[in-house]
């Protein structure tokens, strides 16, 4: 339940995060890097008054979900597509503002382009996204949300992703516990029992896919995102205290906390902050001592990492998000510009 008192946190939120999308679609040309437009989505965020919520990502083509550059400007591991943008392909981007923990999350499909390859893909996924708010007033179930999201992407011909879904929202927490269905799970289906609550924030995200299957898959390795996130499992000081951790590797651990809480954070981000401690070494040193110490905290569960996503048989996938606040009357929409 939303806190009055917070409202303005969640609108201010989405207001950033939509103007981010918004600024972003006028950088989506023939040419342009993955990592151009990231950074100058995260950039665009900060001088607006916010703060990611999570790495800017974009995903092109059968990718779902789940990409951000490294510190060294790498593509996408075990893709065979270089990580600049080409007439035709159809591009997500996925952009999270916080203003004090208060999250504003929204994603669009666009195609580079404009060859017309993939209207009718994307327009089905707007519209999917859209049906599902629509249906989102206190007391729906959730099946009948997902039913609805669901429906546009048939009728057009193309599948709904079954196991990617939108989720709740709360302060400092980006999946927050309930899921929102994008398909027709079915009343019986225990993983979306429950009803749409009054003072809930949810992020609707439908994806569909060319592809028949309708099921993503990891790729690559199970950091291959270049996505980190603080479990909140343990904390430096507890790792500190059962010697899981030296003085040094607590003293990162205690950086990335106060940096980010639990909120995913990139890997491009938290790099740099070696160079103080190990003002000599060189980039391969540097490199060693980051593996060693994701190693060690995804050990002892003070992080956890994210794959890159892809449609699971080679479809072409779209995805629309907006977050939306339950009031009594139904949605409200705060992703708006």
């Amino acid at each position: 339940m939303v806190e009055e008192s917070n409202l303005k946190y969640w609108r201010d939120a989405g207001h950033v995060a939509r103007r981010t999308l918004e600024a972003m679609k006028d950088e989506l040309k023939p040419g342009k890097t993955y990592h151009e437009i990231i950074e100058s989505a995260e950039r665009f965020i900060h001088r607006h008054g916010g703060k990611p919520a999570f790495p800017g990502t974009v995903a092109v083509n059968d990718l779902a979900a789940h990409f951000t550059t490294n510190h060294q400007v790498e593509g996408v591991e075990g893709w065979d597509g270089e990580a600049v943008l080409q007439k035709g392909d159809c591009v997500k981007i996925d952009f999270g503002v916080h203003i004090k923990g208060h999250i504003g999350d929204n994603a669009l499909t666009l195609e580079i382009g404009n060859s017309n390859q993939h209207t009718e893909q994307i327009k089905a996924a707007r519209e999917a996204r859209d049906a599902a708010i629509e249906m989102m007033h206190p007391g729906t179930p959730w099946h009948k949300v997902g039913q609805a999201a669901a429906q546009p992407s048939l009728d057009a011909g193309f599948q709904p992703i079954r196991n990617l879904c939108g989720h709740q929202l709360k302060p400092w927490e980006l999946h927050a516990g309930v899921s929102v269905p994008s398909f027709a799970c079915g009343k019986e289906n225990r993983g979306f029992s429950g009803l749409v609550e009054e003072g809930g924030v949810y992020a609707v995200e439908p994806f569909n896919t060319t592809g028949e299957s309708g099921l993503i898959e990891n790729i690559g390795r199970s950091n291959s995102s270049n996505i980190y996130r603080v479990t909140g499992l343990t904390t430096s000081r507890k790792a500190r205290a059962k010697n899981q951790l030296k003085p040094l590797g607590a003293q990162m651990a205690r950086n990335l906390e106060e940096r980010y809480a639990t909120l995913p954070f990139a890997e491009r981000w938290a790099f740099p902050m070696l160079k103080k401690p190990f003002p000599e070494a060189d980039e391969a040193s540097l490199q060693s001592k980051w593996n060693a110490l994701v190693k060690k905290l995804i050990s002892i569960r003070f992080l956890e990492t994210y794959h890159v996503l892809r449609c699971a048989d080679g479809g072409n996938i779209a995805q629309f998000e907006h977050t939306v606040h339950i009031t009594p009357g139904g949605p409200e929409i705060l992703t708006v510009e």
